[in-house]
């Protein structure tokens, strides 16, 4: 697997806090640790012998650290939660000692009184390679296979991409026990698959995958606590056009999306890339709150009427996704209602136009590289 420039500020979060590091598997926690850490006591709870070691005696993990040692980092902690009292300790013992926390669960941390180190460690998710870790790449090829690094490399990316999702987003489910019945798990996620970016329909979804309306919410709230998926919720702040108050739900991986959907390829100009481009501006979004530690909320607008904007961004940015290559006035129709309701410092169509420019009212249209590579400069959210 290449080794990728990663966005997310390690060392300097570590220098203040010790960290809890959360991810879905291959979005590339370890080797991040490994390539921006290399001086810290890796511990691993998937090697066996280690997990059997601390499972009978904990307090190994005390015996394990080298004297002056301020950094240690602890893989896969939702395998064995116990083992957070010991880390605790080690913190309160020792206040120069740095500890990161990784885990593909955040639910199995929480379940069962947990201790989550009582305000000691940040929370922080990896998210797939972003704009900024891949800026040479070909944005059909991005859209396609989506950001996990092993498979972004792949010339079988579409098959590493089915077996991912056969086996990790499935056997995590199994493993931890988290649906009543696997198989009714899995015809949900085939049909969350061709629906993500939409606005959530459980019934519909329900009568599509076979299963009851409130098990497809059980079901979603897992995709969400496994880090698989997040949620997008409504802009509510608009009173004379009533806003819709249904969230939407996008996958933590547009390649992953796609092979739910069972996509191969994406075309340009089709409409799948106009789906996979907004999914990827809303993993682009999401990642850059996380990363930059932003209090922001990522929402988006839909009135009652039928008027949208894609993304609103805490009060002060509206943005709104266009595959096609000419923005016209009818594009700009959400923009424009939403914005005789609330003032935005800023309202951006993104789209593959090839210049930037502004329109006679202040809407900004941007390139597609253009405004990815300008928010990761801090030049869009300030």
């Amino acid at each position: 697997m290449s080794l990728y420039e990663r966005t997310l500020p390690i060392r300097d979060l570590l220098s203040r806090k010790s960290l809890f590091l959360l991810g879905p598997r291959q979005t590339g926690k370890s080797t991040l640790l490994r390539q921006q850490l290399p001086e810290a006591t890796y511990i691993d709870l998937l090697e066996a012998d280690t997990f059997r070691t601390l499972a009978t005696r904990p307090e190994w993990l005390r015996e394990a650290l080298p004297p002056g040692q301020t950094r240690l980092i602890i893989d896969e902690i939702q395998k064995m939660p116990a083992l957070l009292d010991e880390v605790q300790l080690l913190i309160d013992r020792n206040a120069s000692l740095r500890v990161v926390l990784t885990g593909s669960s955040a639910s199995k941390l929480r379940r069962g009184g947990t201790n989550l180190l009582g305000g000691r460690a940040w929370v922080t998710t990896l998210h797939p390679l972003i704009f900024a870790e891949l800026p040479q790449a070909d944005i059909v090829q991005r859209l396609t296979r989506g950001g996990l690094p092993a498979i972004f490399d792949s010339p079988d990316y579409y098959q590493d991409l089915k077996a991912y999702v056969g086996t990790y987003l499935q056997e995590e489910i199994r493993a931890e026990g988290l649906a009543r019945s696997v198989e009714g798990f899995s015809r949900f996620l085939e049909v969350t698959g061709l629906c993500s970016g939409q606005q959530l329909n459980f019934t519909a979804v329900a009568n599509d995958a076979g299963v009851p309306a409130r098990t497809v919410r059980e079901h979603y709230q897992i995709l969400v606590d496994t880090l698989v998926g997040h949620m997008v919720p409504a802009y509510q702040r608009t009173v004379k056009r009533k806003p819709v108050a249904t969230a939407k739900f996008y996958f933590f991986d547009v390649g992953v999306a796609n092979a739910l959907a069972r996509v191969p390829q994406i075309e340009a100009r089709s409409v799948a890339f106009g789906t996979a481009l907004e999914h990827q501006l809303a993993i682009e979004l999401r990642a850059y709150l996380d990363y930059r530690r932003r209090d922001e909320q990522l929402t988006y607008w839909r009135s009652r009427s039928g008027f949208e904007v894609d993304f609103v961004i805490g009060d002060s940015v509206a943005v709104e996704v266009k595959s096609s290559a000419h923005v016209s006035d009818n594009d700009l129709r959400g923009l424009r209602a939403l914005r005789e309701e609330v003032t935005f410092k800023r309202a951006i169509v993104v789209a593959t136009e090839r210049v930037a420019r502004v329109t006679a009212d202040g809407i900004e249209i941007l390139p597609v590289a253009s405004f990815l590579a300008a928010l990761w400069r801090d030049e869009i959210i300030n």
